[in-house]
């Protein structure tokens, strides 16, 4: 069974060169992946996707992590451009459109989420729990936002704090608006990702608010990872670059959730 389907893509033999750049974007659309993941898509062993992405490394274009590899722009003081920043833009100034004063949001991380991050208005009033690290620094330039980070062992992965006091916490809060960013979205699989424990928080963190908002680049959509976060019935608002009226939105059109 492969473990991600990634809009289409179908892996198969490459040459090095075009594997490595396949690789790269992959890296670059889903911000974090396991090398199980890379296996299926390109269809190659461990091995060579290993010294793929250590070379990938080294060139400065990746950053290794347990298991896998992350895009270098997610990870700070890394001088990489962020993937279609232009397009994280556009879901940004949508994603405004959610807040009010005095709202309790619960916050993920990720580039697309730091992009909505700076927008965010400095008259603004609200409090904003996040279990990210980087999300939470972020949020420090923001005058008028009370933020509260959830403490613990913090996860290489996908740099979220991941112990048993996050869930602790989590039970006890009901937020008004939890907004996440995802690994991967399909209309039929939900939100999957490939990481147990960040899967864990994920969950408990949609379980914790009223509303829940998903953004994502349309890259990210019909693609699948192994694991399942939740289904697309559990949350509420899509936010793409997409015009909310696009054809590649049609199926997700069906389900019953606000396409932004």
């Amino acid at each position: 069974m492969t473990k991600i389907k990634a809009n289409g893509n179908v892996g198969v033999s490459l040459p090095k060169k075009e594997r490595k750049m396949l690789i790269l974007k992959q890296v670059n659309i889903h911000t974090r992946l396991m090398f199980n993941d890379l296996v299926n898509l390109i269809d190659v062993s461990e091995d060579t996707i290993r010294r793929d992405v250590n070379e990938l490394a080294e060139e400065g274009q990746v950053i290794r992590i347990k298991g896998g590899v992350m895009s270098g722009a997610y990870h700070i003081g890394h001088d990489s451009e962020t993937y279609a920043q232009s397009n994280k833009l556009v879901i940004a100034e949508k994603a405004i459109e959610l807040l009010r004063d005095d709202m309790i949001v619960l916050i993920g991380g990720g580039t697309t989420i730091r992009e909505f991050i700076k927008r965010i208005p400095n008259k603004l009033r609200a409090t904003f729990i996040t279990v990210n690290v980087l999300t939470a620094v972020e949020l420090l330039d923001k005058p008028m936002i009370k933020t509260i980070m959830i403490g613990g062992q913090i996860s290489a992965y996908s740099q979220m704090t991941v112990s048993g006091e996050v869930f602790e916490y989590l039970a006890d809060i009901k937020a008004d608006l939890c907004i996440l960013g995802t690994n991967a979205i399909d209309y039929g699989n939900g939100l999957t990702d490939s990481d147990w424990e960040t899967i864990q928080v994920k969950k408990a963190m949609i379980k914790a608010a009223e509303k829940v908002a998903i953004l994502a680049i349309s890259e990210k959509l019909n693609s699948t990872m192994q694991m399942k976060i939740a289904d697309i019935d559990e949350i509420h608002y899509l936010l793409t670059e997409l015009p909310p009226d696009s054809a590649e939105l049609q199926a997700y059109r069906s389900k019953n959730l606000t396409i932004l």
